[in-house]
């Protein structure tokens, strides 16, 4: 009877898949608002505060190292209960509540509190909409990556028109914009559908086992060593363009070029995507990264940076794409939560305790060029380990 009444709750959930897909598609347009706001304002609201690049580095490795156990706790928490949409309300209330507390404070042991606090409810946002988004694709009939896109116009719009704003009235109004992001995409969570139909009980058990395959800890392990390089450049980027000379306007025409290119690429992934092999296309993406990561260490006027950032495209929107698919064929539908969650940990958790700190710390003592020469190296790296994982599976 259960299982019954589940199933009408999605059939009632997917009677308008316009309606839906339209509510998912303004929620990740809120969402990656936020995220452009906090990931490309924010270091530079706290450098006008005159914290130093580790500093800020430190600041920025709070959110992965707390993603460590957020992921886990809410996405076990989505398996078990059965809903994504109420735990994605609870999140984005958590959010508005510690994002406005920078308010009281210019205390740097403090700021980290708050930043803790307030990552510990917004990294789990990104792997939880995933989820939803791919668990309503078989009721809406509307591919992810289709979905997805308005999150990379949302970052897009809002970094450059961001950065015109902020070029008027200065850092200081990071915080209240981030407030007003927030506030709305709390509003439209309200009224996401939950797609999880299943009402039986999880055994937790079975996905811990799924995570001792040898097949998956290696498919994370090397997600682990090209994420250390995509935090590195994210965290350091804006850090790097103003010691280049270059004004707020220029970082969000920066973060609006890569938002952008990454569209067309979703669109052609969406549509064809699933007539390519997983492992060779992220080999490709993660080679694109480390001629992206090369580029950026040897240029010496900020302005280059709107060419090499049209390579997001071709790096972060190949990769986005295709390591979730990949996911998809590894870890079974009623694990997905914790698998996102998991994925998470290793994409947004442990890469960036890594890049924030050790990345920090390259930066202040060695310069932005070898800083963004280590992230080519370990970019090669990750290009090598997935074309021999690809041809270890093929010949098995």
């Amino acid at each position: 009877m259960g299982s019954t009444a589940a199933s009408d709750s999605i059939a009632s959930a997917s009677a308008h898949p316009k309606r839906e897909v339209l509510t998912l598609r303004i929620f990740l347009y809120l969402v990656y608002t936020t995220q452009a706001i906090v990931g490309t304002y924010l270091p530079l609201y706290f450098l006008d505060k005159g914290f130093s690049a580790s500093q800020i580095g430190v600041v920025y490795s709070c959110g992965p190292f707390i993603s460590i156990f957020a992921n886990l706790i809410f996405g076990t928490a989505s398996d078990k209960f059965r809903t994504i949409q109420k735990i994605m309300t609870l999140l984005m209330l958590g959010q508005l509540v510690m994002i406005s507390m920078l308010f009281t404070t210019n205390t740097f042991a403090l700021i980290c509190v708050i930043m803790l606090a307030y990552y510990f409810f917004q990294m789990p946002v990104i792997p939880l909409s995933d989820s939803l988004i791919l668990l309503s694709s078989r009721y809406t009939g509307t591919p992810f990556a289709l979905i997805r896109l308005f999150g990379s116009i949302g970052f897009a719009m809002s970094a450059f028109l961001g950065g015109q704003l902020l070029k008027s009235t200065g850092s200081a109004a990071t915080v209240p914009l981030a407030m007003c992001s927030i506030g709305l995409g709390l509003l439209v969570s309200v009224m996401l559908k939950d797609y999880q139909g299943s009402t039986r009980k999880v055994d937790f058990s079975g996905f811990l086992k799924l995570l001792r395959k040898p097949d998956i800890l290696i498919y994370f392990a090397i997600i682990l060593v090209l994420s250390i390089a995509h935090r590195m450049n994210e965290g350091f980027l804006a850090v790097t363009l103003r010691e280049m000379g270059a004004g707020d306007s220029l970082v969000g025409l920066a973060w609006m070029t890569s938002a952008i290119s990454e569209i067309p690429i979703l669109y052609l992934l969406g549509k064809y995507g699933h007539k390519f092999k997983e492992l060779p296309l992220l080999a490709i993406a993660s080679v694109m990264y480390a001629i992206r990561f090369f580029l950026i260490s040897e240029i010496s006027s900020p302005i280059w940076i709107i060419p090499i950032q049209a390579m997001h495209s071709v790096t972060f929107g190949i990769f986005l794409v295709t390591a979730l698919r990949y996911l998809t064929s590894i870890i079974p539908d009623e694990f997905r939560s914790s698998g996102q969650a998991v994925y998470a940990i290793v994409w947004s958790g442990f890469a960036g305790v890594i890049s924030g700190t050790v990345g920090g710390v390259i930066f202040e003592h060695f310069g932005s060029s070898d800083f963004f020469k280590t992230a080519t190296v370990l970019s090669l790296i990750a290009a090598a380990a997935f074309l021999v994982k690809h041809y270890f599976r093929r010949d098995h």
